[in-house]
Order: structure tokens, then sequence, then C-alpha cells
């Protein structure tokens, strides 16, 4: 049975014991493969949760925007690029013009041992992870937890850099962070009480002079989730890197900031050499299944990219960096 509140109040008396289902482009496929049952509630006709506003020093975006509709947004673009730029970036254009942003930030991990009839995995009831022994070449290189699935979510990677909070139902607030953990629980992508719903995602106000930029390495160019993402965010002033925010994903159980990257960065000037320095400490000290552990080349070439398409021309163009990547990436699976 599927039921259509047409208010946030209706859908919060309804939302108990329901799957809540926004795009439909995860809930839908979970359900054709009997991972997830019972009756839902269908977001469509809760217009308040549709709505992109900026007041004040915040960026406001209800759970149910389209992620296409983010991605194209004049402010959004203008005042949070590094958002607009990963949203305009993600899966497909089909996909984006279905997906929402609440949908895509707790969608649950792409596995193919849990996306199977008859999955005994952690993520799907079960007692173990079976890509553990099995194929995880395309799984997490920076093991956090039992559950070796890589975060899905590339809009958690930047609202994670964007230090953003959700907003559930009856007014409390979480930092992204907080929403996914620490990665050590293998059966939750996401710590959303039962009958919780996010509302909204609150984003403050870039900095000025802001540079940001969002790179997503994947085996295909489009149609296909990425072996790694990021999404960064700089300011120089006087010659030097003042700020910086990098964040992570497609590489671990949960999106990731990597703290020491942007230690390295902060009051230094901008040249190939740092960039090339910063990046090469992404996954610094991880320990990857031997199946996934080429992905930390690609983890660092990743974030390389995206820290020079942010600085651009503020990088000297009298020398370059090079990396090389001496791995082979898998075949793509179904």
């Amino acid at each position: 049975m599927i039921e259509f509140p047409d208010s946030t109040e209706a859908l919060l008396r309804l939302a108990s014991g329901r799957s809540v289902r926004a795009g439909g482009t995860d809930l839908q496929e979970r359900r054709h493969l009997g991972l997830a049952r019972g009756p839902m509630v269908d977001l469509r006709d809760v217009k308040e949760l549709a709505t992109i506003t900026v007041t004040g020093e915040t960026l406001r975006v209800g759970a149910r925007v389209r992620v296409a509709a983010l991605a194209a947004d004049p402010a959004v673009q203008h005042g949070w690029s590094g958002l607009a730029l990963a949203a305009g970036a993600l899966a497909t254009p089909e996909i984006r013009n279905q997906a929402t942003l609440g949908g895509n930030l707790l969608q649950s991990v792409r596995c193919w041992y849990f996306r199977r009839p008859g999955a005994r995995c952690f993520q799907a009831g079960g007692e173990g992870c079976e890509a553990r022994a099995g194929d995880h070449s395309l799984h997490s290189c920076i093991d956090l937890g039992p559950c070796l699935a890589p975060h899905p979510s590339t809009l958690a990677v930047a609202l994670l850099a964007h230090e953003a909070e959700i907003e559930v139902a009856g007014g409390e607030r979480w930092p992204v962070a907080a929403l996914y953990g620490d990665g050590s629980d293998p059966r939750r992508v996401h710590r959303l009480p039962p009958g919780a719903v996010l509302l909204a995602v609150h984003v403050p106000r870039t900095l000025p002079g802001e540079r940001a930029a969002y790179h997503r390495t994947s085996s295909r160019s489009r149609a296909e989730w990425p072996i790694a993402d990021a999404v960064v965010r700089l300011v120089v002033t006087d010659g030097a890197i003042r700020y910086a925010r990098v964040a992570v994903g497609g590489v671990a159980n949960i999106p990731l900031r990597l703290g020491a990257v942007e230690q390295r960065l902060l009051a230094q000037a901008p040249t190939p050499a740092l960039l090339a320095d910063a990046a090469a400490l992404a996954g610094e000290g991880a320990r990857p299944p031997p199946g996934a552990a080429y992905k930390l080349e690609i983890l660092r070439a990743t974030v390389l990219t995206a820290l020079e398409q942010a600085l651009g021309e503020a990088v000297p163009k009298d020398s370059t960096t090079v990396v090389a990547v001496d791995a082979a990436v898998p075949e793509d699976r179904p």
C-alpha cells in the first residue's frame, strides 16, 4: 500500500513503520530484489520539501529537491559551487532528474553481494561481509569496519566538505558527519532512527574568494559509480592557502574528510609540488583489503586533480606534476 501525504504534518503521522519514497531510484530496486518490503509513504505531494531558499548566510535545500534542480539553481551555482558541481556530475541525466537530495543521502550501499535476491550479508540482516572473502575490487580501500561496501552518496561528500547540517522532523539538526557515524556499524548506512524523517539540509555561506572543484574517477565517463570522488574548497589570499576542505567518497563505508591533506595545504603557497605532497597523504596509514589496494593511488590522483581544478590559475604554469597510477581498473560489474 502507498500513501501520499500532502504536508509535513501528515507525513510525520504516517512515517512510522513505513518506507519513505522520494525519487524511488534506490527504494524501487530494493523492493524488486526483496530487500525492502511493507507499506510506503510517497513524498510526491509534500511541496514544502521541494524548495531551495537562501536565508541570511544559509542555504536550505528541501529533501525532495531533485538533484538536477539543485545542480541548475543559480543561487547554488553562485554561492555553493562545490555542491552544484557535485550534483551536476553524479550518475546520469535521467537519474539526476528523478533522484532527490534526501534519497541520495539515505540510499543503501551498491555492493553486488547485497544487491541480489537471497543476500545474507550484514546489510541484508546476515552475520558477515561476503565481499571480504569474495570480489571486493570496487569496495572500500580505507577499511573502517566490518562492511566493505563504499558509501554511495556523492552529495554526502559535497555536504561534508561544506560542513552542512541535516534537519530532522521535530527541528533537530545534525552535522552531516553525525548522520553517518564512524563506519563501525555494518548494518546501517545512516544513523537516522526508525520513523525519523530528513526534511532538509542547511549549508553555511561559503567564504569570500573561495575556489571549489569536484572530480570523480570511474571506469566509464558516464553511468558508473565512482571508484573515487572528491570535493575541494580552498581560499587563497596573499599568495598562500588560508582555508582548505577536502572530502572524498567511494573509498570507505562513510564519506570522509581528509584532515591530513587539509593541514598540509594550509599557510603554503599553491605550487604543483605542494599539491602533489598533499594529495599523497590521502589514505595515509590505510590497510586496504588486497583486491582494493589499487584504489589508494586512484584516490590520490583524484584528490590531486580536484586540487588542481580548484586552484586553476593560482598554480604557476611553468612546471607540472604527473601522477602515474600503476594499477589496472577492474572490469565493470553489473
